[in-house]
């Protein structure tokens, strides 16, 4: 095994970094071993592998392992999340005679535990945040704040709180432990001094089973928002070559400190005027933004694994590492920006991913695929490559305006305007900066006018050959008449009216007394031009029943007919100042903390509705009585499901 690959793998994950394994794997010439539950079974990862597996669950370790004998796989790659990080795993497969594709499980351990990996690098001599931690010290005696809460077993930011007095501690310790425990299985916390707007900096390691280190240079992590990376890239703009030796030379010692065997990232704090370093922790698994460090570097980090894991030595010395040009990677997410970021869901009707030379995308999702809260939000990345960062920026920014998702609302705009900050296109970046920058960005613009117009003649057109009779066009003796539309947005009812066939000729007037405007309409498949006004317009679109869908340089509308008079006319959903509380988004109640009768203060805290890992608190529209609670812990709800009913006294 030592001088040669696998035969076989099986890939241990879903969605996006299974589809990335696999084709590395099918370069190479190894088969590869797909898994999937019951409702996965038709996911895009399956259909890519050359043997697929179902399993009950991606967590159930023996049914993996089975799944691993019985399909004659050698190799198990656990690509990231699930069980990636997890000792463990690693044992299990070892005493099946499987080898698993990651550092030796004592490594995890190591490393996996915040608490004892600080201990561990800082007597290797890496710098550390100072803090404390369970079971040793007591959390509720800290005394420095603004503090940094964060679950010792977890990663990605889950669990992770800010806590900015003594007051907020008691109950920040309470939502960290709970959720810390339902995504790691352990409650055991540490809190560390808060390093206000700092730079978040990782630098990706590799490490052979001969004693080799390298490392692969560094990627900027700094914009996040509650933790999660958003856009990352490579090098830094903050890093210069003295600064990436000194936190390399870091970052391999933290790697040999535990005897490290393939791909690891240790990331760092680093001050963003001194350039001070300390320790944050080391992930020991791939990272989600790797392609950009292979985009600059020209490496296959998977295929690196592969052969550290098959016994190799690397095939290379820091000195052959060299970093050419810039990449920058967005990540695209299943969430609605407007409503504070919450995950959304739906079908994919359309889909619609850039290609050139320099962009590249690594997706989990499939036109006509179901997009749930099963699992993360996570539907794609976009990398973008090009010889500096500028052009990088505006490569990025190209390919994302020439992505088309539409049935599931996502937050390819939210990029894009955040690409556009000045403070980003500097490269003056710090991690608070998403959430100072908020403000600024372009959250829930309002539905352009042009695109109610388009949704309005799409309504309104006939197919050719289509009995005239059956048309409600108008038509009369003399000139036609004027139709009127009403077609709902997000932001309310767009009211246009229609004179005449648009794929022939037509007049639109937009309000009540906006001035008549000709207008022809052509389809093509999935394609939509409009031409209003001397100016023409070209949408993707998607019909999904009385909603069409429209897309346009990354953004995405879903309008609805209503022709005046029609039985489902109406101007728009009933507002919160009824008392009911509807669900914010689609996903399971956690924690109910009021009962029925109790009364309640305008933003009480009523439920707590967990989703992708994510919590969101539903709070009480107003002061009152809980007139209806009719939903439980543990309950699955849709978005918009009414949660509960406040009303007022004298209702009752």
């Amino acid at each position: 095994m030592a001088d040669s690959l696998f035969s076989r793998v099986l890939v241990a994950n879903r969605g996006e970094i299974a589809l990335r394994i696999i084709r590395t794997l099918r370069k190479l010439g190894i088969g590869s071993v797909a898994v999937h539950t019951a409702s996965d079974r038709d996911a895009p990862h399956v259909h890519a592998a050359d043997i697929a597996h179902q399993v009950p669950k991606y967590l159930d370790m023996e049914a993996i392992v089975e799944a691993a004998r019985a399909t004659g796989a050698e190799a198990v790659h656990p690509g990231y999340g699930f069980l990636a990080e997890n000792a463990a795993f690693a044992r299990l497969c070892a005493s099946a005679g499987i080898v698993f594709v990651g550092p030796p499980p004592e490594a995890i351990e190591a490393m996996g535990d915040k608490i004892r990996a600080k201990a561990t690098v800082s007597a290797a001599g890496v710098p550390v945040v100072p803090g404390a931690a369970e079971p040793h010290d007591s959390l509720l005696d800290w005394p420095h704040f603004p503090a940094l809460i964060k679950p010792s077993a977890g990663g990605g930011g889950k669990g992770m709180v800010l806590v900015r007095s003594a007051a907020e501690l008691p109950d920040a310790l309470e939502s960290a432990r709970r959720t810390a425990t339902a995504a790691f299985g352990d409650g055991t916390l540490l809190i560390e001094r808060y390093v206000a707007n700092p730079r978040h900096i990782e630098i990706q390691v590799f490490a052979d089973a001969h004693g080799g280190v390298v490392h692969l240079g560094e990627r900027e992590c700094s914009l996040q928002r509650r933790h999660q990376k958003i856009i990352e890239e490579s090098p830094s703009p903050f890093v210069g070559p003295g600064l990436r030796a000194r936190m390399g030379a870091a970052a391999v010692e933290a790697a040999r400190a535990v005897s490290y065997t393939g791909a690891g990232t240790v990331e760092f704090i680093v001050d963003g005027t001194t350039g001070d370093y300390h320790f944050m922790e080391m992930n020991t698994r791939l990272q989600v933004e790797h392609p950009v460090t292979e985009m600059v570097t020209g490496l296959d980090l998977v295929e690196l694994q592969l052969r550290a894991a098959a016994g190799q030595p690397l095939p290379l010395t820091q000195d052959d590492v060299r970093l050419q040009g810039h990449a920058v990677e967005a990540r695209l997410y299943a969430e609605d920006p407007a409503r504070g970021f919450l995950p959304t869901g739906g079908r994919i009707l359309a889909l619609r991913t850039p290609e050139g030379v320099s962009v590249r995308v690594d997706s989990g999702i499939a036109e006509g695929g179901v997009v749930g809260t099963e699992f993360d939000p996570m539907l794609a990345k976009v990398i973008a490559w090009a010889p500096d960062r500028e052009q990088a920026l505006r490569s990025l920014d190209r390919a994302l305006a020439g992505t088309v998702v539409l049935g599931v609302t996502t937050n390819v705009p939210f990029l894009r305007s955040l690409l556009a900050h000045r403070a980003v296109r500097d490269g003056d970046l710090d991690t608070g900066l998403v959430e100072r920058a908020l403000p600024e960005l372009d959250l829930d613009a309002p539905t352009p006018t042009e695109v109610a117009v388009a949704a309005a003649l799409a309504f309104h057109d006939r197919p050719r050959g289509a009995d005239p009779w059956d048309v409600a066009d108008g038509w009369r003796v003399g000139e036609p008449a004027w139709t009127t539309w009403r077609v709902e947005a997000r932001d309310g009812v767009h009211t246009v009216r229609v004179s005449g066939l648009p794929h022939e000729s037509a007049y639109v007037r937009t309000g009540d007394d906006g001035p008549p405007q000709h207008a022809v309409l052509r389809a093509d498949g999935s394609g939509l031009e409009v031409t209003a006004g001397g100016r023409t317009t070209r949408y993707e679109q998607a019909r999904d029943g009385d909603t069409l869908w429209l897309g346009r340089d990354g953004a995405a509308w879903a309008l609805t007919r209503h022709r005046v008079g029609d039985p489902g006319d109406r101007p728009g959903a009933a507002l919160a100042g009824d008392g009911v509380v509807r669900s914010p988004m689609p996903g399971t109640v956690l924690v109910v903390k009021a009962q029925p009768g109790e009364r309640v203060a305008e933003g009480q805290p009523l439920l707590i509705v967990e989703a992708m890992k994510m919590e969101h608190t539903v709070t009480a529209p107003r002061d009152g009585v809980v007139a209806e609670l009719p939903v439980r812990a543990g309950q699955p709800v849709d978005m918009d499901a009414v949660l509960a009913v406040v009303a007022e006294e004298e209702e009752r």
